[in-house]
């Protein structure tokens, strides 16, 4: 049985951390008065700022719907963590080396107890996604793939930068690194990156190009896979993880840990199709770009935009430009994303024409 964080530990990480910088990672905070900043709650949807924080005394507090409490509070509530998850997490960002109670008359640390459960799922995916990149480096078989971005104008150092990989098309490479690094087959198929079949562990994704997809704050929590060779089994041209503990793709938004702060800044949100467009978009300068990972755009998105953005009645509006092909289907998908964001922030949307054409701004 895993033993408790020690006390002092616990309180170490409270003082180090700076709640400032842990809020800002996903509310858009200005100055309200002395020693305190305001933005949109992360807990409650409202369009005029409600949420406060006080640097100084190391608490949040919202005046909406009554959430508050210190930094270890605020993790656990804003991410869905235990206590240990959230203050582990703290500790690994802050360089703490925590220590535990005794728990099985032998004193010391946890012997050999896995950290919290989206601590470890959060870990595999960082594995993953460090080990899909690898391949796609140096592997033969990658070919393709390292092709297939080049003709996209995606160099190594672009492919570098995203983080883009290459999930091999043997089946169970993937699997048989993660064991390697001491998970469990319970934490690979949970994570949504192995399935467990008749004939043992399999990898999710096999002999595609990936992308990580990342939280707000960095961490890796899911990924999509592109279709590029035409033996490949599975017609579907983009597959992405399912839902998971840590992965809800109505709410996540590719590319949103590299445009959260020219979006708070400009106060404003490119919403474009696909992961290239991603890229795409921000080496062309546009670094508020994000996209939607395998759904459409929904309230839930808005929500996450809208805490960026600021949002708020009295301040100049906000602006989220939708940028999807010009096709039948583009204008379909674009038409449903603008009727979303009504009372939302104001918008703007571009939809982008067959070659020769003119783009039609609505």
């Amino acid at each position: 049985m895993a033993g408790l964080i020690k006390a002092e530990d616990v309180q170490t990480v409270k003082e180090r951390a700076n709640i400032e910088d842990v809020v800002r990672e996903q509310v858009t905070l200005r100055q309200a008065g002395m020693g305190s900043l305001k933005g949109l709650c992360p807990f409650h949807d409202e369009k005029s700022p409600s949420f406060t924080v006080r640097p100084a005394l190391g608490v949040y507090h919202c005046f909406g719907c009554g959430e508050g409490g210190d930094v270890i509070a605020y993790l656990m509530g804003v991410d869905h963590l235990t206590f240990s998850e959230a203050v582990e997490r703290l500790a690994g960002q802050l360089g703490i080396t925590l220590r535990y109670e005794e728990s099985n008359g032998r004193g010391g640390p946890r012997d050999g107890a896995a950290p919290g459960k989206r601590t470890r799922l959060v870990e595999a995916h960082r594995v993953a996604a460090d080990y899909y990149h690898a391949a796609l480096v140096d592997s033969g078989e990658a070919r393709a793939g390292r092709a297939f971005l080049l003709a996209k104008g995606f160099d190594r150092s672009v492919a570098a930068t995203f983080g883009v990989g290459y999930a091999p098309g043997g089946g169970t490479s993937l699997a048989a690194e993660l064991q390697s690094k001491g998970f469990s087959t319970e934490e690979m198929v949970t994570a949504g990156l192995v399935g467990r079949g008749q004939r043992g562990l399999y990898d999710r994704f096999r002999g595609r190009v990936v992308w990580p997809i990342r939280d707000i704050t960095g961490d890796t929590i899911g990924f999509g896979a592109r279709r590029i060779h035409d033996d490949d089994r599975i017609e579907a041209k983009y597959l992405n993880t399912s839902d998971t503990p840590i992965y809800k793709k109505t709410s996540v938004l590719y590319g949103i840990d590299l445009a959260k702060k020219p979006m708070s800044q400009q106060r404003t949100a490119v919403v474009v199709e696909g992961y290239t467009d991603v890229m795409a978009a921000h080496l062309a300068g546009v670094e508020t770009a994000v996209a939607t990972c395998g759904t459409a755009f929904g309230t839930d998105h808005i929500k996450v935009l809208r805490r960026i953005l600021r949002d708020e009645p009295g301040s100049d509006p906000a602006k989220v430009i939708f940028t999807f092909d010009g096709d039948a289907a583009g204008q379909k998908a674009a038409m449903k994303a603008l009727t979303k964001t009504s009372g939302g922030p104001r918008s703007r949307l571009w939809l982008l024409p067959p070659p020769g054409k003119t783009p039609m701004n609505c």
